[in-house]
């Protein structure tokens, strides 16, 4: 398939794209839920499960723990809701809910920002690579550090 263009979601649209795939899979959208999500759409760069805690706890008057955050997110990635960027240990929202892709993902180490693109022949590679060694792979993780346009 290579490298491909999806129906991208912002805003309104992202947040009922998001519920509509979590109700889909059987999944229940609390209002904290809603809450979780609508942080983790606010932030311009991916955020850590304790900075989306602060905005909730922010947003609703009281405080919020990032363990309870930390399970909402768990069920939104394995949802598609979201991606987890590994090397930093936080999230961004997926703004593609509704496509299934391994991603990678772009991170300025200057600036902080993540740019994720697709290229189902890269991961599907790497997928095919695992299978041959021997190991099962359930979710490959690309992750490119260097500068981004801006930066460099």
């Amino acid at each position: 398939m290579g490298r491909h263009d999806h129906h991208l979601h912002e805003g309104e649209s992202l947040k009922d794209a998001a519920r509509d795939q979590l109700t889909e899979k059987g999944e229940q959208w609390t209002d904290m839920r809603a809450a979780v999500f609508d942080a983790l759409a606010g932030f311009e760069k991916p955020a850590s499960a304790y900075d989306i805690a602060e905005a909730v706890s922010k947003a609703q008057g009281r405080r919020v723990a990032a363990n309870s955050v930390y399970r909402i997110l768990d069920l939104f990635v394995s949802s598609n809701l979201a991606m987890r960027v590994e090397s930093a240990n936080a999230y961004v929202a997926n703004s593609h809910p509704g496509c299934l892709h391994d991603c990678i993902f772009l991170i300025c180490d200057d600036c902080g920002q993540i740019k994720h693109i697709d290229d189902d022949k890269l991961t599907g590679g790497v997928r095919d690579a695992a299978t041959e060694a021997g190991f099962e792979p359930s979710r490959p993780v690309i992750e490119v550090r260097g500068k981004c346009g801006e930066c460099a």
